[in-house]
């Protein structure tokens, strides 16, 4: 048996669970149906930067609004019903007797629930982008994928969280709820960030809340939601400063997925 086949053949079985009919042809149809449904191109920047810039950051945020929480659902259920449940009724022990290493094995589940639930959502989102706007696709790609960036990172840390969950526990139903109650969470906790902000005249809070879902950052430095609650005065992020906090959020994501791993490897029993 080849290096390669025992990992191909844990891919396609993996794939095969996650997106059974009719799984990947309804989310298929929601991401689409959402994207164009509800794009926005009359969207405006309340304050800061009104330039073309602007206005694709903009544009791109309605778009993902529309189709992120489909991609949220799809993930979570794909690591919390599928790597979760495994774990829980014992059938990771099957994969466990393949000639493969636990780390390739968890990479393979983690490709099949996240990376090919990832490429759908973008695929038709970008695709569908550029027949509604090939001008601003052209023109600001550069802003587009820094929206895209800073818009997963958060949704990325909840799922490496319910990873880790789901394998402390080996249940994925607690896994699932608490990411759903993360997800929600933290637009109440957003803004009750910037009221503090705003009473207590430091923008530390929102600093902490933009490291772990750099979204907001982005929409400060866009005059967006957030903005008429702090003071520029109090933070008026750069787009240097705008990059570094997405950098820092994805090596905490990072980071979380290497404790999963290293945890699966070395210290799941079964």
């Amino acid at each position: 048996m080849g290096k390669g086949k025992p990992f191909l053949e844990v891919l396609a079985s993996s794939v095969h669970e996650d997106f059974r009919f009719p799984f990947l042809e309804i989310f298929a149809f929601l991401y689409t149906l959402g994207t164009f449904a509800l794009a926005n191109f009359g969207a405006s920047i309340s304050t800061g930067i009104a330039t073309s810039e602007a206005v694709a950051y903009s544009v791109t945020n309605s778009l993902i609004g529309g189709s992120l929480i489909i991609f949220i659902i799809l993930v979570f259920k794909n690591v919390a019903y599928g790597l979760g449940s495994e774990l829980e009724k014992g059938i990771i022990q099957t994969y466990f007797s393949y000639p493969i290493k636990r780390w390739a094995l968890l990479t393979a589940k983690l490709l099949s629930g996240i990376g090919f639930s990832m490429l759908l959502f973008l695929g038709i989102q970008i695709s569908a982008f550029y027949i509604l706007a090939p001008d601003i696709v052209v023109s600001h790609f550069g802003t587009i994928v820094m929206t895209y960036a800073a818009s997963l990172s958060y949704p990325l840390l909840i799922t490496a969280i319910i990873l880790l969950v789901s394998m402390k526990l080996r249940r994925g139903g607690i896994g699932l709820v608490l990411g759903i109650i993360m997800y929600f969470g933290i637009t109440i906790g957003s803004l009750i960030a910037f009221l503090i902000a705003a009473a207590t005249e430091s923008a530390l809070v929102v600093k902490i809340l933009s490291l772990l879902s750099p979204s907001y950052i982005l929409q400060l430095y866009y005059g967006g939601i957030g903005a008429p609650y702090l003071s520029s005065t109090l933070w008026n992020p750069t787009l240097s400063e705008v990059s570094l906090y997405i950098v820092g959020s994805y090596a905490i994501v990072v980071a979380l997925f290497v404790l999963g791993y290293v945890y699966f490897s070395r210290r799941l029993n079964l």
